[in-house]
């Protein structure tokens, strides 16, 4: 089971040292680090410069092991109805980051530069409207997979961050913002649930 949720934190995470991923799938460093290294030594992980990959055969081996591991939480009623409002949610979080990625000048739609302070207010005051629903979906989540609420305390920190002022962790790719979260969230739930992605 450790070595899957190893598996799995890199399956999320695509490309990440062992800190990256060890708060994620609840386990310490040091101990996600000697799993990392297990996975390369056995071909299941790429190595390069301290990050890790999954290798192709262990990305096929570990979708089939979801199956399996996940089982009682897939027959799980409760955790499936949190899940499916979830999706719904999700939905509406697609619309709310166009919007701040994105704004409506002159009948068109242009990136947003974030020198309109009210629009981007706006957007943040939506989002934790957004984030109190979502918070309650996740403490049923959690309740079946208490792992997942690594990503219920961090969401609310970059939301907290947001709200502050810190604008870029509403959706900066390059740090854990509210939207890579929110992602990494929803890839872990589909492969809980052994669902896939609709782009």
């Amino acid at each position: 089971m450790t070595m899957h949720l190893v598996l799995h934190g890199l399956a999320i995470k695509k490309h990440a040292a062992a800190g990256d991923i060890a708060g994620l799938i609840g386990l310490a460093p040091e101990i996600t680090a000697s799993y990392l290294e297990k996975a390369a030594a056995s071909g299941r992980a790429v190595e390069a410069n301290s990050k890790y990959m999954l290798s192709g055969l262990a990305r096929i081996a570990l979708d089939c092991d979801y199956s399996r591991v996940y089982a009682p939480v897939r027959a799980d009623r409760a955790f499936m109805d949190a899940y499916e409002g979830f999706e719904r949610i999700n939905i509406q979080l697609k619309t709310l980051i166009t919007d701040w990625q994105t704004m409506e000048v002159g009948g068109q739609r242009v990136v947003n530069d974030h020198s309109d302070k009210a629009h981007d207010a706006k957007i943040i005051d939506r989002l934790g409207n957004l984030h109190e629903r979502a918070d309650a979906i996740l403490a049923e989540l959690t309740k079946r997979v208490a792992r997942l609420d690594y990503y219920r305390q961090h969401l609310l920190a970059a939301l907290e961050r947001a709200e502050d002022g810190q604008i870029e962790w509403v959706s900066d790719a390059r740090i854990e913002s509210y939207h890579t979260l929110w992602f990494e969230l929803h890839e872990d739930l589909l492969r809980i649930v052994g669902r896939t992605r609709v782009e």
